[in-house]
């Protein structure tokens, strides 16, 4: 359960909520796509309450959200999980054009689009699924736990990524627990503990708290 949670992703940014294992950062996210009820409060989107919308009509106004595991069908090929992706009106007339661009952000999927997305590595299945996110033609993309598993290189280059999206327009928001590269990354961040949001800040502001900087970032 989480209460007293409050933020905002303006346009074209990153914003992050970050916190440890059970802080309730996953449990917001699916609060914001209509998976868990809000039970207090408002949720709003471009000025305008989404509290209660299905799923899927957040999609089709431009909200797509990835989750932490399962983004992805093993069975089809990484084409065929793109084209997945842009099954909503909005996308789907502009499909062609989109996976031409999801191929320049991630030029390792082109050389593989014919090969089925469970031989993929870890990196490249975490990859696939952004870009899967991405044929929906997002304007708020939601990422939870986009480092999850990966190694360390594989966790830069998928950073680097997410700058790239936003540099498309796209604004992003992350849910995640390694703080010192994500501070790096964002604009915004809130550190969510027990539920609630404890400290929150630009990534500097944040980056020289001396909380989080004994707690979270180990300096």
């Amino acid at each position: 359960m989480v209460w007293g949670v409050s933020f905002e992703v303006p346009e074209n940014s990153i914003v992050a909520i970050l916190g440890s294992n059970g802080a309730g950062k996953t449990t917001t996210l699916l609060g914001v796509m209509g998976l868990l009820p809000v039970k207090a409060g408002m949720v709003t989107y471009r000025g305008v309450s989404i509290v209660g919308a299905p799923t899927h009509t957040l999609v089709e106004r431009g909200v797509v959200m990835i989750p932490e595991e399962r983004a992805t069908f093993a069975s089809l090929t990484v084409a065929d999980n793109l084209q997945v992706g842009a099954y909503n009106r909005r996308a789907r007339n502009r499909s062609d054009q989109t996976m031409e661009e999801v191929f320049a952000t991630f030029p390792a999927l082109a050389k593989r689009k014919a090969q089925f997305a469970g031989t993929l590595s870890g990196g490249e299945r975490r990859m696939l699924a952004i870009g899967k996110a991405l044929m929906a033609r997002p304007e708020l993309l939601i990422l939870d736990e986009p480092s999850l598993g990966l190694a360390p290189l594989v966790v830069e280059s998928t950073f680097a990524a997410i700058e790239a999206i936003r540099k498309q327009g796209v604004a992003v928001l992350m849910v995640e627990q390694h703080l010192e590269a994500t501070l790096e990354l964002a604009d915004y961040a809130y550190i969510l503990e027990l539920g609630h949001i404890v400290a929150a800040g630009t990534s500097a502001e944040l980056h020289d708290q001396p909380r989080v900087r004994e707690a979270y970032l180990g300096l």
